[in-house]
């Protein structure tokens, strides 16, 4: 996901405690068990909201507007079908910026929920590019905060987004970044990108490859 600039001031305190939000599925935390430990799969896949899970509308607050993009139900299925927990990172800046609130935020997310099925966690920055937070994408705050709720170590953990911070943000929880190039994705983000898949399905089937230099171009 890839917002531009918008006015206004963030929201008063929104930086006072600058920690993500983060909401665990129910029982999620009963059901844990050791993923991925055959050395090939995943420990957990988490994924960027818009532009890679649902089609990027800018600050949207309105579960109607929600709209999978292509193959992402398949992808998620296919995961979940692995055993693979799958969870939800998403930078939310509209929220510092006035322009979205965390009802908003969570209307949104019962959507993407209803559509997908419950994510085992969703981990959400509400900060704004000023606010010096840890969880902001490329920062590693969502990612080590999602695997912490899933048990699952980062390094075995796979980051899938369509933009650079997506990636960075992985790199610098140490995990494994893919991108799933859009029409947003600039050229550059693509060319440093470790790994690249055309769509979201073809990135679950990515993971289930040892990572080699180039990805599924």
């Amino acid at each position: 996901m890839r917002h531009l600039p918008a006015g206004g001031a963030s929201v008063a305190g929104a930086a006072a405690v600058a920690l993500p939000w983060v909401w665990e599925a129910p029982g999620a935390a009963r059901t844990r068990r050791p993923y991925g430990r055959d050395g090939r799969l995943p420990e957990a896949v988490l994924l960027d909201r818009d532009g890679t899970l649902v089609a990027d509308v800018p600050y949207n607050g309105d579960p109607a507007l929600v709209a999978p993009m292509p193959t992402a139900r398949a992808a998620v299925t296919a995961l979940r079908e692995l055993g693979v927990p799958v969870g939800v990172v998403s930078n939310q800046s509209g929220v510092a910026r006035g322009l979205l609130t965390r009802e908003q935020v969570l209307a949104v997310r019962g959507r993407v929920d209803e559509l997908f099925g419950p994510f085992d966690v969703w981990a959400v920055c509400p900060h704004g590019p000023e606010d010096g937070c840890g969880c902001r994408k490329p920062a590693p705050g969502l990612v080590l905060a999602a695997c912490e709720r899933l048990g699952a170590a980062p390094e075995r953990t796979a980051v899938i987004g369509d933009i650079g911070a997506d990636v960075r943000a992985a790199a610098a929880a140490g995990a494994r970044g893919v991108l799933v190039p859009t029409p947003v994705t600039l050229p550059e983000e693509v060319a440093a990108a470790g790994e690249t898949a055309r769509d979201l399905l073809a990135a679950v089937r990515l993971l289930a490859r040892p990572p080699r230099p180039g990805g599924d171009r």
